[in-house]
């Protein structure tokens, strides 16, 4: 029976280090879907930051999967760094790009001869696990400031569709 409950016991210990370590997660888990609470994973930042639920509590969240070689990403990722200015003079609003990229070293320097300024995560599959099982890019997704799953748009969006997303998170935060 001891070797039983040492066998159990050492299982539960290795699990629980796993899932602290975000590197195991339960097969049933699932991105969350519209109205439900995102379960934020901490993520790295390019600029040695990090992104995760406190940097997220409070604030309409949009997130941005795209690619260094998407012509439709880097169109789009122009309306997000100008949301992103916007919403860093003191709007309710907080946005995260994630790069589907493996290289750090290429995505920044891409970010740099873009101009972006908008905090940037190589951490696409936890985020991706969090948030959208979609792989289309670019794929925008919002999430209210009480921490739920508001909304998930696949495709290219047009400057005045990502600047209404500032608009919509004062008046959220009004309410």
């Amino acid at each position: 029976m001891k070797r039983r409950e040492a066998l159990a016991h050492a299982t539960w210990c290795t699990l629980s280090a796993l899932a602290a370590l975000s590197i195991w997660r339960p097969a049933s888990a699932a991105p969350a879907q519209p109205g439900q609470a995102v379960a934020w994973p901490d993520v790295a930042l390019l600029d040695g930051g990090r992104f995760g639920a406190a940097q997220a509590a409070g604030l309409q969240v949009v997130v941005v999967f795209w690619s260094t070689t998407c012509p439709f990403c880097r169109n789009q990722n122009k309306h997000l760094e100008k949301l992103h200015r916007a919403a860093a003079a003191g709007r309710s609003l907080a946005v995260l790009g994630v790069a589907r990229e493996s290289l750090p070293a290429l995505v920044r320097r891409y970010a740099e001869q873009q101009g972006y300024t908008v905090p940037i995560t190589l951490d696409h599959t936890p985020l991706a696990a969090a948030l959208a099982s979609r792989k289309v890019i670019p794929l925008t997704v919002i999430v209210d400031r009480r921490g739920r799953l508001k909304q998930v748009i696949p495709g290219e969006m047009f400057e005045e569709d990502v600047m209404e997303l500032l608009l919509l998170a004062d008046r959220e935060a009004r309410s």
